[in-house]
């Protein structure tokens, strides 16, 4: 890793302890997920648990480290490795766990907060919907009142996880709240005989992780697992926000983990395969590959790391909203690019299963459409900039002026 200087110590030494945890992971678990022989690796997220590995950024009297953004990113890549599945399933806890953190009552806390960081509570999201992807305040699942409990009628779909999570972050809109974005809530919805988990998806990659739909029919949620009890009642679209930090940075440290995994091999490969009487990565057209994702490899690291202290500085939300998105879009193209060079070094045989690199193309492909689109993450990107740029006053060099026709200001016409 060419940027290790950016390094703490703290980082270098949890960046060795993911690593042994990664390498103790067996091999055949990785082929029984990808062959749907396993729907829901749970003791891989007891063994994290146990090893003190999940919710590294949460404060210690919770089970967390402690840590900041940049420690998890580092781990992340390192736990991208073993694929989309286990990436995601170890960055549940994260993301889940973010909306408890931020938004949960002290008795949430302790009761799921706790658990899921010690690995002994499993645990999944519902976004999508069948009738919405990308966008989300067109959700139809609803909650109505009814007591102490909230009735939850609907369905949620591409739910990483719904096949073995004993707990579901869910969105529904309050029944009797005419505005969307102040009906939408967050609710904790424990598994029970009400939460149907209706289908299984077949994947063409990031398999193995229980991807499924989910239907809630008549399901009763207490009031008090409203997130962040009565005072969290229309309180969803804040909680969306604020977890689309960890939703897109996850995918973007994940995906680096996969894309280095990938050149490696490749690097491999063409360092000992000869054709023509030489290496063959002494011919530019493989060498050159190789050198274009190291630096897309670097790029994307350095640009998740700046966001990671933008994050930590909580600078204006939506410079952090721009930067938060630039990194899931950058770093997840960059390791398409990447798995895809990777892939043409290996040549042929990069297309057959004795390589995982088609595994990783196969993984890879799916995290440049969740957590929003890439065409989402551009739709922010420009938001934000354009948001801060026409308030921000000029500074600095007048650089229009120095072009040649400057003065000729009745040629520039705006039609405003």
């Amino acid at each position: 890793m060419s940027i290790q200087a950016m390094l703490t110590e703290t980082d270098i030494s949890l960046q060795a302890k993911v690593q042994n945890f990664v390498a103790s992971i067996p091999r055949q678990l990785l082929l029984d997920m990808d062959a749907d022989k396993v729907h829901y690796p749970k003791d891989f997220l007891v063994e994290a648990g146990k090893r003190g590995l999940l919710g590294l950024r949460f404060a210690p009297e919770y089970g967390g480290a402690g840590y900041p953004w940049m420690s998890e990113i580092v781990a992340l890549e390192e736990v991208g490795v073993l694929g989309t599945s286990l990436g995601c399933l170890y960055s549940l806890v994260s993301i889940v766990g973010e909306a408890i953190d931020k938004f949960g009552t002290e008795k949430q806390k302790e009761k799921y907060l706790k658990p899921m960081i010690a690995g002994k509570l499993a645990v999944a999201e519902g976004l999508t919907e069948p009738r919405g992807g990308s966008d989300f305040f067109a959700a139809t699942t609803r909650a109505r009142r009814e007591g102490n409990n909230f009735i939850i009628n609907g369905q949620k779909r591409f739910v990483v996880g719904a096949e073995g999570a004993d707990l579901f972050l869910i969105y529904a809109k309050v029944e009797g709240i005419d505005d969307p974005k102040k009906a939408m809530t967050a609710f904790l919805v424990e598994r029970g005989p009400a939460v149907e988990i209706a289908h299984v998806y077949g994947l063409m990659g990031t398999r193995g992780g229980g991807t499924g739909r989910i239907v809630f029919k008549n399901t009763p949620v207490p009031v008090e697992n409203v997130l962040g009890g009565e005072a969290g009642i229309g309180n969803g679209t804040a909680v969306f926000h604020q977890m689309m930090i960890p939703e897109r940075m996850t995918s973007a440290g994940a995906a680096i983990g996969m894309a280095r995994a990938a050149i490696e091999i490749a690097a491999k490969y063409a360092d000992r395969r000869r054709a023509f009487g030489r290496k063959i990565r002494r011919f530019e057209a493989v060498n050159f590959k190789i050198a274009n994702s190291l630096t897309l490899l670097d790029a994307a690291r350095a640009l998740n790391y700046t966001t990671c202290h933008a994050i930590e500085a909580n600078i204006n939300p939506g410079k952090i909203r721009r930067l938060v998105s630039e990194a899931k879009k950058f770093s997840t193209e960059a390791a398409w690019e990447v798995v895809n060079h990777a892939m043409q070094v290996l040549g042929g045989i990069g297309y057959t299963n004795i390589f995982p690199v088609e595994k990783y193309l196969r993984d890879i492909r799916l995290i440049t459409i969740w957590t929003g689109t890439n065409e989402i993450m551009n739709l922010v990107i420009q938001h934000e900039f354009y948001k801060e740029f026409n308030k921000t006053p000029s500074k600095g060099r007048d650089i229009e002026a120095d072009a040649a026709g400057a003065e000729f200001t009745q040629e520039k016409e705006y039609n405003e």
